[in-house]
């Protein structure tokens, strides 16, 4: 049998397990990444890459691929059947809030090949054809076990991650429930060239009475993704000639050639738990839902995000296990939200209820033309964008040890318009975050030798940039930015040593990164 050992298994070769096996590798953390596949995913579902994570691909050094492969749906064109109300100009209500506004069309399979490339480039690989049969866990670690061509592989490592999709064997084996429901309707996805009946440049979404709509532009000759809901009774097989009759009939869509069709069930499940000891749940594996609002793939790559750094800071000394509970209580939350959110929208679209049926057929036609027209002028706009794009997503960074399910009583705080989120963007200051450190940001005037002393006492480097008074960044302000681009938190200058330093991992001053 061929051993292994490892600081991080990561089981599963998706892109939530290929993130985190890049950023491992490029934080020099030693990493082992096994899948059962032989090979990357060919045909794959996911295609939407919001704001949030263009902006992780940026920090990890692949923005320039992805910009080359994708299509960038900068409007997004609802409508009812076979009517398309008009264009909403999503790209425009990011301007000046990210990089990346609008929504970039990549499909999972490119997102995998850009990803392996770079775990490649920063000397990383993936043990394919191997899937995990047994996992056991100890006061050290784990010690798992993957059947091989060559023979069985044992891994032994003192964390694994489970980024092993829906049917998790990691879940399985830690006995870990997987909480929610599956969908009786059946959903299905084609990937076809020479489209009619939907616009080429946008994302069309379109309501039916019975029926709904999803279309994806992906590159030239009419290469669209069309996904749909097709009502059926529980267990009947959905073939392609009953989807493109209904697409025909219902919506008025046709398209010439299809490069492949599947079918699937929708599930809305949330794991129980993220972390069991060594054990973590990370995309799929932790967390499934409807695509409407194409957020999965994206969750589970800031999943991977996230946890990245709270592994490096633990395994390269600078902070004790229990950061790693904070995995948990930032990214649980989060799912918990989002598949909630979705549960909701799809029941609307899929509901067989007498109301739920009227407001699909009146709503769509009564309010969407005005609110096509209205929404782009309100104030409301760019945040609706920094929901749909995940940039406007929270952390509670003021607890030693935040539950992960947000209680009523701290429902009812008032959210910090900067720190426990993603750092506003103003440009220049995105630049630093390329390091993947810890650091301190200024903005406005500020005596420099102060700041640089503040740099000092906190061992971090110091960042200034002009004025932003109108992203709520104040000027006499340090603010402590996470590796990963959260703000921790904030202090005037005069007491920003003392407040910041405890907001840095409680091994910081005695890890030797922090003394050289």
């Amino acid at each position: 049998m061929r051993e292994l050992r490892t600081d991080v298994l990561v089981i599963g070769a998706g892109p939530t397990g290929l993130m985190l096996a890049a950023w491992l590798a490029k934080l020099d953390v030693n990493a082992v990444l096994v899948d059962g596949k032989g090979g990357p995913t060919r045909e794959s579902r996911a295609l939407g890459v919001h704001s949030r994570s263009m902006e992780i691909y940026d920090q990890l050094g692949v923005i320039d691929r992805v910009l080359a492969e994708g299509y960038s749906a900068v409007t997004i064109r609802p409508g009812y059947e076979n009517r398309s109300f008009g264009a909403v100009p999503i790209g425009r209500f990011g301007e000046g809030l990210t990089p990346y506004p609008g929504l970039h069309v990549l499909e999972q399979s490119r997102n995998e090949r850009i990803l392996l490339e770079r775990l490649e480039e920063l000397g990383g690989s993936v043990e394919w054809d191997h899937p995990l049969t047994s996992l056991a866990t100890d006061d050290d670690g784990v010690t798992a076990e993957c059947s091989g061509p060559s023979g069985p592989l044992r891994v032994r490592a003192r964390f694994c991650v489970g980024a092993d999709g829906g049917s998790s064997a990691v879940r399985k084996l830690s006995a870990i429930p997987f909480e929610g429901l599956t969908n009786q309707h059946t959903f299905y996805v084609a990937d076809v060239l020479g489209v009619r009946g939907i616009a080429e440049d946008s994302a069309n979404l379109r309501f039916g009475a019975e029926e709904f709509l999803l279309g994806f532009p992906m590159g030239a000759d009419g290469h669209h993704r069309l996904l749909g809901v097709l009502r059926t009774a529980p267990g009947t097989d959905v073939s392609e000639s009953v989807a493109l009759q209904r697409l025909d009939a219902v919506f008025g869509v046709t398209y010439r050639e299809r490069l492949w069709f599947s079918t699937y069930r929708i599930h809305h499940r949330v794991a129980a738990r993220f972390r069991q000891g060594p054990v973590f749940l990370a995309g799929d594996a932790g967390h499934v839902h409807s695509p409407v609002g194409a957020q999965g793939m994206n969750t589970g790559l800031q999943d991977a995000h996230n946890l990245a750094f709270k592994l490096a800071d633990v395994i390269q000394g600078r902070a004790s296990e229990s950061l790693l509970e904070r995995y948990e209580s930032e990214r649980r939350p989060v799912a918990l939200r989002l598949v909630n959110s979705t549960d909701r929208v799809f029941a609307l679209v899929t509901s067989d209820r007498p109301l739920a049926r009227t407001v699909r057929r009146v709503l769509p036609r009564l309010f969407a033309p005005v609110a096509i027209r209205l929404v782009p002028r309100l104030p409301i706009a760019p945040r609706l964008f920094g929901y749909l794009s995940q940039i406007r997503i929270h952390y509670w960074m003021n607890d030693a040890v935040p539950s992960p399910d947000a209680s009523s009583t701290r429902a009812r705080r008032r959210r910090g318009r900067v720190v426990g989120r993603r750092l506003p963007w103003t440009g220049p200051n995105f630049e630093p975050l390329r390091s993947a450190t810890w650091q301190v940001h200024t903005y406005g005037e500020m005596d420099s030798e102060v700041a640089a002393a503040v740099g000092h006492a906190l061992q971090v480097p110091v960042h200034s940039f002009a004025a932003a008074a109108d992203k709520g960044l104040e000027a006499g302000t340090c603010y402590l930015v996470r590796p990963d681009g959260f703000v921790a938190g904030a202090a005037p200058v005069e007491t920003a040593v003392s407040r910041l330093r405890e907001m840095l991992p409680d091994r910081w001053f005695g890890s030797h990164q922090a003394s050289t």
